[in-house]
């Protein structure tokens, strides 16, 4: 176990033993530079049911014998459709699959070796980074507090329990919290009636913050008038099987208990932010470097390679969209782009591991599957070269292997698209990038009503541009398209035809701009 006195300015790490090569490398790093109401206790006489849980292995997803023609299965298989509407954003947050959780990477346990007393100027970030590697240690050894109310066919699960792990800038402690949400199905949606949930941790007080589900629950945590950081989360993932049929001792006797920490604004930092940018770049370049390595031929552009059939700027901006909630992005586009970079920077790889949308679509690029017969099967099927790991569950939930489908994806939905498009993409991918984007949403229709609502605007493809100064004086209501005007780039508000796919094209065209800025 690692102890570190610490604020935001010094650490002082005393003669015990430390976590050696990631947290020797994070304290070298420091330095080189200066620097709702909780809800009701449990009823009284109730005990809470401690359960040790085991890791059951991953599950394997079947190929199907006959391959269908290329057509016939983007018929069934019409785009991801990952991101919710702006009118449909309300609905609850959809249960993780069990085998997601199943398919987890194992963390490797930190070495350890004795130190000395230490004292070193500390950067904000490198603080957090400590205390979500403690929070996570500490929290693997946690047992969840589960609890039964009834007896014999009566019994029911009475909540779904969720461990914290807190840290006090005042006592410098950790305090594990505990709390009971609402078991599934969660009623609750944003905006509407508070989460009711119970705080089972005595002295300490909590505020329902966002989310009912592995990918986004968080609540923020005070005692005695100290707000605390949370860094850390510990949550079961239940079988959904189990779950309909109301199996309870046995949906948790099978649970799987995920130490994973969502967005807080606890663990904000410019330095993840930009880290965030950096590692989804970095990511995408190696995709299309393997692919390329790999010569996987594309089916979009006869003779041609699928590692040319996309940037990595439209990649990196496709995985940050599949984050970013249409409300939070409409309310404020900065703040809702900057907490999907911060994400990424902060958690790396196992960021979004956990998102399920209420389509089902799983992972950093919300892919789709149907028994074997979905979006991310499909693709596997069609792009053999790029050695996609053929189960589901893992693949969708790694971002380098996610990012190389969705590349291959971007590949076969071109190849559907008029030679119109096509010729004026290949000019012009950035821009252009607004077609696939549209088909990676919701599939060839989706393509077709955005070429006729552009038409109907008035805008030739080769005068689309990125997006630029909105002239003075002219207010223009967004979702827009922008067109040179002579020397000017001038914005043209996008007319209702499918409120999803429109501002997935507004928020594609923003978010882009962040990586060509990396990038320039």
């Amino acid at each position: 176990m690692l102890f570190c006195m610490c604020n935001m300015d010094t650490f002082v790490i005393r003669k015990i033993a430390c976590l050696a090569p990631v947290l020797v490398a994070l304290v070298l790093a420091a330095c080189a530079t200066g620097g709702a109401p909780a809800g009701d206790a449990p009823d009284e006489g109730e005990e809470p049911a401690l359960v040790v849980l085991d890791t059951p292995a991953p599950v394997a997803v079947a190929e199907p014998a006959q391959q269908p023609s290329l057509e016939a299965e983007l018929a069934t298989n019409p785009g991801n459709a990952a991101i919710e509407s702006a009118e449909s954003a309300d609905v609850e947050e959809p249960e993780v699959p069990l085998a997601i959780a199943e398919s987890e990477p194992a963390v490797p346990e930190p070495a350890f070796q004795e130190l000395g007393e230490v004292v070193v100027a500390a950067r904000r970030h490198d603080v957090i980074s400590i205390h979500v590697i403690e929070a996570r240690s500490l929290l693997q050894d946690v047992q969840l507090q589960y609890v039964f109310t009834g007896k014999g066919k009566k019994e029911v699960l009475r909540g779904r329990p969720v461990a914290f792990a807190l840290w006090s800038d005042v006592t410098h402690e950790w305090i594990i919290a505990h709390v009971e949400i609402p078991r599934p199905p969660v009623s609750w949606k944003p905006g509407k009636k508070p989460l009711v949930f119970r705080v089972l941790t005595p002295g300490i007080q909590a505020r329902h913050v966002k989310g009912t589900g592995a990918e986004r629950l968080m609540f923020s945590f005070s005692r005695n008038g100290e707000p605390l950081k949370v860094y850390g989360r510990k949550f079961p993932v239940f079988d959904n099987a189990l779950l309909k049929k109301k199996k309870w001792r046995a949906m948790v006797e099978a649970a799987r208990p995920i130490v994973y920490l969502p967005f807080t604004e606890d663990t904000f930092d410019p330095a993840f932010v930009s880290g965030g940018r950096e590692y989804l770049l970095s990511t995408a370049r190696k995709a299309i470097a393997e692919l390329r390595a790999a010569q996987v031929p594309g089916v979009a552009f006869p003779g041609g390679l699928v590692a040319d059939v996309v940037p990595a700027e439209v990649i990196t901006t496709l995985a940050v969209i599949e984050q970013t909630d249409d409300g939070e992005f409409i309310k404020n586009q900065d703040a809702a782009v900057n907490e999907v970079l911060n994400h990424y920077g902060l958690k790396r790889g196992e960021a979004y591991r956990y998102s399920v949308s209420s389509a089902s679509a799983v992972g950093p690029m919300q892919f789709t599957d149907r028994r074997g017969n979905g979006t991310y099967s499909m693709v596997v099927r069609r792009c053999r070269g790029a050695n996609l790991d053929p189960n589901f569950e893992r693949g969708a939930t790694d971002l380098l292997n996610a990012m190389k489908a969705a590349i291959c994806l971007f590949d076969i939905e071109l190849a559907q698209m008029r030679d119109e498009i096509r010729t004026a993409y290949l000019d012009n991918m950035h821009v252009l990038g607004i077609f696939p984007v549209a088909a990676y949403n919701g599939g060839p229709r989706n393509v077709t009503k955005l070429r006729n609502v552009i038409k109907k605007m008035g805008v030739k493809l080769e005068d689309l541009r990125l997006p630029g100064e909105a002239p003075e004086g002219k207010k223009v209501t967004c979702p827009c398209l922008w067109k040179q005007v002579g020397e000017l780039v001038q914005p043209v508000s996008i007319p209702r035809y499918n409120n999803e796919n429109r501002w997935y094209v507004e928020k594609y065209q923003s978010i882009l701009g962040v990586f060509e800025e990396e990038t320039s």
